[in-house]
């Protein structure tokens, strides 16, 4: 089992996850395929977990909280 450390706070998981069902709920609307980019927001919220923050060092969460997936 890989652990990876939490990088995405509560209220970011929030955030991303409310976004992203926006972005998925439009491009089902409109019949676009851009809706599945919400996916990723979706997925990063839920995981609270961000390879872009982590590339960038930027962390949302209390420090030392880690997570098993």
């Amino acid at each position: 089992m890989m652990i990876v450390r939490k990088n995405v706070g509560n209220t970011d998981s929030i955030i991303r996850v409310v976004i992203g069902a926006l972005i998925i709920g439009a491009g089902l609307y409109f019949n676009n395929f851009w809706g599945f980019l919400g996916l990723i927001l979706v997925f990063s919220g839920t995981a609270s977990f961000c390879p872009i923050y982590r590339l960038l060092k930027i962390e949302t969460t209390k420090p030392n909280i880690e997570r098993a997936n």
